[in-house]
């Protein structure tokens, strides 16, 4: 992250990053999303199975949370399992679904001190009765939590979030619900899988890749995009920082002319 870290360096908030308290309101996201990428590499990078990266990148999560939560942050958003995540080698998936149940189980009573509300968004029928049992009662048991949410996207795409978005509303209109005028874009956020949460304002994606991986397609639509080299396992809270410094130093227009932006903001 060399290259992010100069240009936040020139940035200055906040005696180097150190702290971005001072940020207005409307500089800081109030929603992130992460694409965590990097674990496998990490482990190769070290001599050690792909596994030992997924375990290294569980510490990095629990970072990501304590930061985002210290920062004021309303919703921060992490991809963990694709639904294109499937065609990795069986005995690998198998490792993930086993790490996804032991961190569950492990991290509620955490979650729970700290405030934070999971919620584990994405198709769960195709896990086992264990693991979807383990998902029910972690969201259960952080439900009344008012602080952070944590979203959790596993057997998540993009595209698949819009499509079962779409089909509520279609059997809606089917059965005499909703008239075609209410088949709206509103409609249709309200049936996605974060429905109520806001739209995506900072979109992070680790590892050095420049895509976005059918990642909350329609949430992210006027997202700032920033890339990093830096792998996941070592994605801290500074990196955290230096993110959200170059967030805060973009000008997002929504469509708007910069005149237009400084005008409604005077």
């Amino acid at each position: 992250m060399s290259s992010n870290r100069e240009i936040a360096a020139d940035l200055a908030l906040d005696a180097q990053l150190g702290d971005v308290s001072g940020l207005v309101n409307q500089s800081l996201p109030q929603h992130v999303a992460i694409i965590m990428d990097g674990n496998g590499r990490w482990a190769q990078a070290q001599g050690k199975p792909r596994v030992m990266g997924h375990k290294a990148g569980v510490k990095a999560v629990r970072r990501a949370v304590s930061t985002a939560s210290q920062l004021g942050i309303k919703s921060l958003t992490l991809f963990a399992f694709s639904s294109e995540n499937w065609r990795r080698p069986d005995a690998e998936v198998s490792l993930l679904m086993e790490l996804f149940f032991t961190v569950l189980k492990r991290e509620i009573k955490l979650l729970s001190k700290n405030g934070v509300r999971l919620n584990i968004i994405g198709d769960t029928s195709r896990f086992s009765d264990r693991l979807q049992q383990q998902i029910r009662d972690a969201e259960e048991k952080t439900a009344a939590n008012t602080g952070l949410i944590l979203n959790v996207a596993a057997n998540y795409g993009g595209r698949w979030d819009i499509l079962q978005a779409a089909q509520q509303l279609a059997q809606k209109l089917a059965s005499g619900e909703i008239d075609s005028s209410q088949f709206t874009e509103e409609a249709l956020s309200q049936h996605l899988c974060m429905q109520s949460q806001g739209e995506v304002d900072l979109m992070i994606r680790t590892g050095g890749d420049y895509r976005i991986s059918n990642f909350v397609l329609w949430q992210a639509a006027y997202a700032e995009l920033v890339f990093t080299d830096t792998l996941w396992p070592d994605f801290d809270e500074q990196c955290f920082k230096e993110a959200i410094a170059l967030f805060a130093s973009r000008q997002r227009r929504f469509g708007l002319t910069g005149s237009q932006i400084e005008a409604l903001r005077a």
